[in-house]
C-alpha cells in the first residue's frame, strides 16, 4: 500500500481534497474479495459501486453496496420508478468516467443518480474504489453520503 501515483487516481485525490488519502496496491482490489484481502478489513467493509442503467431514461445509476451485498435490481427499481439493468463496461466508462473495478463514488463525468446501501451504516470506517483497479480510499458512511449526496436506502434482500 503507498500513496497514489496513477493520473486516474491523483484526479480522485485532488476531488476528494486532503481529509482523504487515496492508496494504491500492487494487486488488483477490482473485486470486493481482492480489495477486503489487500487493504485488511472485512468484504462487508468494501463500498463497491455498481453502475446500471435505467430501462426508460437510460440515466447511469450507482448503487454503493457493502461487499456481502448483492444488489436487488427490483427493490431499485421499485424507488426509481423504472427497471435496472446491469450496465456494459462502454457504458460504465461513458457515464461515469471510470472503468468497472474503479468506479470511485465521486467525480463521474455526467449526472448519476446515487443510492447508497443502508448496511454499511454499521461500519466504523469503509473503503471505495479510487479511479482504478489497484486505488482505494477509506472514509465513514456519513462522509459518503455528505460526498456523493446520495440516497440511503436498503438494496439487497438478507445477507
Amino acid at each position: 500500500m503507498k500513496p497514489a501515483t496513477h493520473r486516474t487516481a491523483l484526479r480522485v485525490q485532488s476531488l476528494l481534497g486532503p481529509r482523504f488519502e487515496v492508496l494504491e496496491f500492487e494487486e488488483s482490489t477490482r473485486s470486493a474479495a481482492e480489495a477486503a484481502a489487500a487493504i485488511g478489513c472485512t468484504v462487508g467493509q468494501i463500498a463497491k459501486s455498481l453502475v446500471f442503467r435505467s430501462a426508460i431514461s437510460e440515466r447511469p445509476v450507482i448503487v454503493i453496496t457493502s461487499g456481502t451485498n448483492r444488489v436487488h435490481e427490483s427493490t431499485i427499481a421499485t424507488q426509481l420508478g423504472e427497471t435496472i439493468e446491469r450496465a456494459n463496461a462502454d457504458f460504465v466508462r461513458s457515464s461515469t468516467g471510470f472503468a468497472i473495478g474503479g468506479v470511485p463514488p465521486i467525480g463521474h463525468t455526467g449526472s448519476v443518480v446515487i443510492i447508497i446501501d443502508e448496511d454499511l451504516r454499521r461500519y466504523d470506517e469503509i473503503w471505495a474504489a479510487a479511479g482504478t483497479p489497484n486505488s482505494v480510499f477509506r472514509l465513514t458512511f456519513d462522509e459518503l453520503v455528505q460526498l456523493t449526496g446520495g440516497t440511503v436506502t436498503r438494496v439487497a434482500g438478507g445477507h
